[in-house]
Order: structure tokens, then C-alpha cells, then sequence
């Protein structure tokens, strides 16, 4: 099973976008989508089309753990910082998503849409991040595992309807302490290795065992399902070979976009979009 030319063009067109930050061509209002994640806080902006016109990216480690906003103030500000580049890139934003990793529930839940509010944005709405990047993979059935800095996500779609939604405390900082311990060095220096794709030969027989235990997760999870895909998205699922361990531990198809950290981002510019739409048509 393969990602459909569209998405991945359209996760292509986004990735250009993030590097033409002073070259604003949208016309017309509008959407932003934020990621709140472990590793990185992402902003993604797409105009009324639904075209990614914009974006940012910033190292959110201190800020963000686990899925759950721990230094409420210091994602404010770098959120702050991304807003403000946009605007002085001449992207003027005024409504916005956030996502939160599925089954995070209640406060916790509105925390996400809390940082969008302290830096002016008014929030569409809130999405779980599996969701969140089903919109741009476009696809009706199977399971998307988003795979972030510190949570593994998982949603099971059926018809075109999330009938199933999981997180585990898992993710790529579990790689990251596996490297950081081998070699006896801090973790930040780990993540610097394990992103370099010159050491991926050497790591990989290293985090082989965490994308191992990742797999017996998704299977946990998806048991009594029918599902023969699996859509693999979010930072750490940029690792080449994870999803060769994935389609070996799970027994099922693997269908990985190119560049899956960028696609949950888009997925809530995308949901911030449909709410305008709707509140449009009544």
C-alpha cells in the first residue's frame, strides 16, 4: 500500500512553503494548524484552498512531554515567536487548530487550545493528531499510528469514521535514551545522532528493539479490528527501516508519507479550514 500522489504533494507543497518564509502569495484569509508535540511545536498555514501556504518549526523539549503541555508558558512563547514570523512574513493569521494525542481528555485536552488563545488566535476547534493526518492522507480505512517525540497515537478508521483511538507513552525519546545510554553521552547529543543520516546503519540495530516494542503496542491496540494498513506519521516514523519493522512485527501493510513528521500539522490546518467552511454554509 502506497500514500496517494496527493498527499504526498501535498505534504511536499507544505515542506517548500516552511522554506520560502518571506514569499507570502495566498490571497484571501487564512487557516493555521498547531502541533503541540514533544520533540518540536509545528505551525502549519493553508489558505482558503486548502493549499499549504506557510509554516514554522521550533525544538519544544522543555515545553512539551509526553503529549501534555508541562511549561504552559513556554510553549506560549514559542508559539508567540512563530505567529510573529509569520505575520512579518506577511501571513496574517486570526484562527487557528490545535491537536492533542488521542484519549487526553477534559483540561489536559483544552490545554492545546488554551496556547492558541493567549497569543490571539481564535481556536476552530480541537483534533486528535491521528485524525489530524488522515485528512491529508486522504484515506477511508486502516490505522494511522502517529509516532511523535514522546507518544504513540494510534486511530483506527473504518468508512471513513474513527471508530478507535489509543495513545502510549512511547516515542522517539525512548530512542534517544536507548543511543544516549550506549554510548554513555547526554540525550541531546543522542538526537542529534539518531537524526543523522549518515549513523542510521550504525543506531539501527540499537533502536530496532524500541520500534519492536512499538509494533506489540499497535497489535495490542488493534486487536478485533479488521485493518490491513498501517499509516505511519509523526517525527520518529521519519526513521528509515521503522516501517520495515513495523510490516515484520505487525504481519501488515506499511504505508509511510515522505516526510511524516510534516503531516500531522497540515491535517489541523486542514480541520481549522473545514470549521470556517461550515460556518460559512450554516
Amino acid at each position: 500500500m502506497k500514500i496517494s500522489e496527493k498527499a504526498n504533494r501535498l505534504i511536499d507543497t507544505f515542506g517548500t512553503a516552511m522554506a520560502a518564509k518571506n514569499d507570502p502569495r495566498a490571497e484571501g484569509p487564512l487557516y493555521a494548524g498547531v502541533d503541540l508535540g514533544t520533540a518540536y511545536i509545528v505551525t502549519a498555514v493553508v489558505d482558503q484552498h486548502g493549499l499549504p501556504v506557510a509554516g514554522a518549526l521550533t525544538n519544544s523539549r522543555s515545553s512539551i512531554r509526553d503529549g501534555l503541555v508541562l511549561d504552559y508558558m513556554g510553549a506560549i512563547a514559542i508559539l508567540r515567536a512563530q505567529l510573529q514570523m509569520l505575520n512579518e512574513a506577511g501571513f496574517s493569521l486570526k484562527m487557528g487548530a490545535a491537536a492533542y494525542p488521542p484519549g487526553t481528555t477534559g483540561r489536559n485536552a483544552q490545554t492545546f487550545g488554551n496556547v492558541l488563545e493567549a497569543i490571539g488566535l481564535r481556536v476552530a476547534g480541537l483534533i486528535d493528531e491521528p485524525s489530524a493526518a488522515a485528512l491529508v492522507l486522504d484515506i477511508t480505512d486502516g490505522a494511522v499510528v502517529d509516532i511523535g517525540g514522546g507518544t504513540t497515537g494510534i486511530s483506527v478508521l473504518e468508512n471513513g469514521q474513527v471508530i478507535y483511538t489509543a495513545d502510549e507513552a512511547t516515542g522517539g525519546i525512548h530512542l534517544d535514551l536507548v543511543v544516549a545510554g550506549h554510548y554513555r553521552i547526554d540525550v541531546q547529543e543522542a538526537e542529534r545522532i539518531k537524526t543523522d543520516p549518515a549513523r542510521r546503519d550504525e543506531i539501527f540495530p540499537l533502536v530496532r528493539p524500541v520500534f519492536q516494542k512499538m509494533a506489540s503496542i499497535v497489535n495490542h491496540h488493534l486487536k478485533g479490528f479488521s485493518v490491513d494498513t498501517l499509516y505511519l506519521v509523526g517525527g520518529t516514523s521519519c526513521f528509515s527501516g521503522i516501517e520495515t519493522v513495523m510490516e515484520a512485527e505487525t504481519g501488515l501493510a506499511v504505508a509511510r508519507p515522505g516526510n511524516p513528521l510534516l503531516v500531522t500539522p497540515l491535517g489541523i490546518a486542514l480541520s481549522c479550514l473545514k470549521v470556517a467552511r461550515r460556518e460559512v454554509t450554516g
